[in-house]
């Protein structure tokens, strides 16, 4: 009898032992489910799990369900969710090289984007660093064209138009337009057009069909202008915490997860536009014209942002353009 007691104390010493070594994190993402983000990050986690059988659990909480959008970096920061995702391009106000992805022409491809945040890397993770962060891996947005609820054939035909801006960059450019800011976060975009607070915005196909535009917007214009990037950010004392293989499985799924990422960005470009061209809206080439005061606003944008970001920006700009 007594035997099996201690067994039985034996054993529930284990399993609490086992309860206690499991680690849970948090991740919260400002996109939804279905979002090839989410889905990435969802995948991300199932890998840490296997990869640590189980000791480190993350659960991701979509479309700001835990946190909205510009509330992410500061709960990551103070360790209410160990990580998260990170529009950069959102962050800019902070420090102007978080917004480097979004001044509209400067990398407008993929091969590009990549080549910006082998540059853009160092110094983020530099910074974060200072704030108690680091940064586990980035994956960018397909190109950037604009939705608008009537034609557009230049520049000038977006005036006075409100204007979904979700940066500080998107914000400017609606300025420079003469179209009127409206800030609205991913989650909110769908309402936002239906209800008519908003009538226009560049973003991506993928945001469109997320938000279901088709169904109000019916134009898209294919400009191509730049690929925002989301960041997964990790709290660091939550990450040192960690014992050397979980740290590795870490690394190693987001390491995964960002190559992985690059991929679903091309594939999901392709796939979300043909929906929408499906749902009804059209997808269309810009006029000349239209392209030429883009390119013009955009170079007006570069050089008020190297202005801002100093030798940083300078130094970071050199070395993308070599």
């Amino acid at each position: 009898m007594f035997k099996k007691i201690a067994l039985l104390v034996s054993l529930s010493a284990m399993a609490a032992g086992s309860a206690l070594a499991q680690v849970k994190w948090d991740l919260p993402s400002a996109y939804p489910a279905t979002n090839f983000h989410t889905e990435n990050l969802v995948q991300f986690a199932k890998d840490v799990d296997t990869a640590t059988s189980g000791k480190l659990k993350i659960t991701v909480h979509p479309g700001a369900s835990l946190f909205k959008a510009q509330e992410i970096k500061r709960a990551v920061q103070s360790n209410q969710a160990q990580l998260g995702e990170v529009l950069l391009a959102n962050l800019a106000n902070e420090w102007q090289i978080y917004g480097a992805d979004g001044l509209p022409f400067l990398a407008d491809s993929y091969d590009e984007a990549a080549k910006l945040w082998k540059v853009q890397k160092p110094m983020i993770e530099k910074k974060l660093g200072e704030q108690g962060m680091s940064v586990l891996y980035s994956v960018p947005w397909p190109p950037q064209g604009l939705y608008s609820k009537k034609p557009i054939n230049s520049g000038a035909d977006l005036k006075g138009y409100k204007w979904r801006a979700y940066s500080p960059a998107t914000a400017r450019m609606a300025e420079l337009l003469g179209a009127q800011p409206v800030t609205v976060q991913a989650a909110e975009v769908s309402q936002a057009f239906a209800t008519g607070v908003a009538d226009s915005m560049m973003s991506s196909g993928s945001t469109g069909w997320d938000a279901k535009l088709h169904e109000t917007v019916k134009q898209w214009y294919d400009l191509q202008a730049w690929l925002p990037k989301n960041a997964v950010i990790v709290n660091k004392a939550a990450f040192d915490a960690l014992d050397a293989p979980t740290k590795a499985a870490v690394l190693k799924a987001a390491a995964d997860a960002e190559v992985r990422g690059f991929a679903a960005s091309k594939k999901a470009n392709g796939e979300t536009l043909d929906k929408l061209k499906g749902g009804g809206m059209q997808i269309l080439q810009p006029s000349a014209a239209l392209k030429a005061d883009m390119k013009k606003i955009g170079d007006t944008m570069i050089k008020e942002w190297l202005e801002k970001a100093g030798p940083e920006g300078k130094q970071m700009l050199d070395a993308f353009q070599k």
